[in-house]
């Protein structure tokens, strides 16, 4: 088969993709991104000084040391469940079977990948610099620690492209990439743990950074040069992966609707696991047993909800009222590990017809299992805080323990909303129209953390905690919890969706 040129057919594409725009819209859009950008930095510049570069370092050692393998971990795990190599639909319906050179359809994509790794691997290392470095760096320095980030950005780029492009290695990396994650957040909270000081002089100079960075730049260069010759390599059925990712994103972000992004996910996780089967004891009900086996299958994410359960202690420093707002999220996330089923019978009841239950047993049952999670998760933040002296005396992990309804109910709620409801009428405030149905979706699920109101009130106050507290929690929650079950369900429904 004979390589036709790829440029004609790209415009050709372009041609009839954009027949239908007016003369300048393209140059209209331009010009409402670059104005939206200068008016969001003018409004939060202050915030993201302080994010990037605060007037004084207050970062230890050990926490900037810390900050380097979660935040590029981060990248790179970004990096990998989206993509990195993509096409747009019209290249990947269109052009990928086409017969033209693979390696220039796939060649945009990576310099635009690239790019954005780029920044944001210099925003991260700008980000580590502003928290750890002394202000008595020169701008030498500083530019040369930000191009050696913007290059290791570049080469986790090139490693998550071997990845895509190769075989079950790039899963095993994923696993010590994540663990390396692991260790910089158990740095974070060991640091916040005790009283470090921030991190003294002892930074390389610039003449020591030149050869370093010089080096890395030739390496990532080379490596540039393979991957742009074995770009072709890579499998279809990766490249459509991450095209559907891609369309996704943008369809989510379009449309404002959340669901497609994670009704996206959860397929592709579970279409790439082998189950094997597992046996509950009969005695449990139907509906408990199956969530069961949904967190068991789960392993690794109830390893991280235990690893979770440590990052309240970062906002040792800060307001209480901040860590009791951080235990109820934390809380509701937690029942959210189990709540994927009731999405499934959200949107298709056909199991609760078959079981022969309402929708009152259903969502009874099925806030068995996000409560306990929630209650476990709540008690092990509370108790840590309390064992290292970030919070008075009391029984804290026992107020932990019975905020797992308010953690049912709100994580229950929030997997049984429905589609953004873009119909609603918007709200016309100085900076534009706001529609109101994306912020109507947003709310449902963590208005219920509401029930949360005693515990809050009580982290937020510092007092020492009393039974009397505990006992008005649980009453509170459990009294939600069954106004919840009566107000949105019935015992002659099956339906879950109807009433919220």
């Amino acid at each position: 088969m004979t390589a036709v040129p790829l440029a004609p057919v790209r415009r050709w594409i372009s041609r009839r993709q954009s027949a239908h725009r007016e003369r300048g819209a393209t140059a209209g859009n331009i010009y409402f991104t670059v104005l939206f950008l200068a008016v969001v930095g003018g409004m939060v510049h202050k915030q993201l000084a302080v994010v990037f570069w605060p007037t004084h370092p207050n970062a230890s050692a050990l926490a900037a040391a810390s900050l380097v393998p979660i935040l590029f971990g981060l990248l790179y795990l970004a990096l990998r469940r989206f993509g990195p190599l993509a096409l747009s639909r019209p290249a990947a319906s269109w052009l990928l079977p086409a017969p033209v050179s693979r390696r220039r359809l796939l060649l945009p994509s990576l310099r635009l990948t690239a790019i954005v790794a780029a920044i944001v691997g210099a925003l991260a290392g700008l980000a580590v610099l502003g928290h750890g470095a002394p202000r008595t760096l020169g701008g030498e320095q500083i530019a040369l620690f930000g191009t050696g980030a913007a290059l290791i950005g570049v080469a986790l780029l090139l490693v998550a492209l071997a990845a895509q492009a190769g075989g079950r290695w790039g899963d095993r990396l994923d696993a010590v990439v994540s663990l390396l994650l692991a260790a910089g957040l158990v740095g974070l909270v060991t640091d916040a743990t005790g009283d470090h000081a921030p991190a003294a002089d002892g930074w390389p100079p610039a003449r020591t950074l030149v050869p370093l960075v010089g080096a890395l730049a030739l390496v990532v260069a080379l490596l540039f040069t393979l991957a742009v010759r074995g770009l072709a390599r890579t499998p279809n059925q990766r490249i459509l992966e991450a095209a559907k990712t891609a369309g996704t994103l943008f369809d989510s972000a379009f449309g404002m609707e959340p669901t497609f992004l994670t009704d996206m996910i959860e397929r592709r996780y579970w279409a790439h696991r082998k189950l094997r089967s597992m046996h509950l004891s009969a005695r449990l009900p139907v509906l408990v047993g199956q969530d069961l086996l949904l967190v068991l299958r789960r392993r690794s994410r109830l390893l991280w909800l235990v690893l979770a359960a440590a990052l309240p202690v970062l906002l040792a420093d800060a307001p209480h009222w901040l860590i009791g707002l951080a235990i109820l999220v934390g809380a509701m996330l937690a029942g959210s590990t189990a709540a994927g089923n009731v999405k499934t019978d959200a949107g298709n009841p056909v199991l609760l017809r078959i079981l022969g239950l309402s929708s009152r047993t259903a969502v009874r049952q099925r806030m068995w299992v996000p409560g306990i999670l929630a209650g476990v998760w709540s008690a092990l933040a509370l108790g840590l805080l309390s064992a290292l002296g970030d919070l008075p005396s009391g029984p804290w992990w026992v107020l932990g323990l019975v905020l797992g309804p308010v953690g049912a109910v709100a994580s229950v709620r929030r997997a049984r909303v429905g589609f953004v409801r873009n119909e609603l009428l918007p709200l016309d405030t100085p900076m534009g129209t706001v529609s109101t149905g994306p912020l109507v979706n947003a709310a449902i699920g963590p208005d219920a953390l509401l029930l949360g109101l005693p515990a809050l009130i009580e982290i937020a106050q510092g007092h020492p905690l009393s039974w009397l507290t505990v006992l008005v929690q649980a009453v509170v929650g459990g009294l939600g919890a069954r106004a919840y079950l009566a107000g949105t369900t019935a015992a002659d429904r099956v339906e879950l969706h109807a009433l919220r």
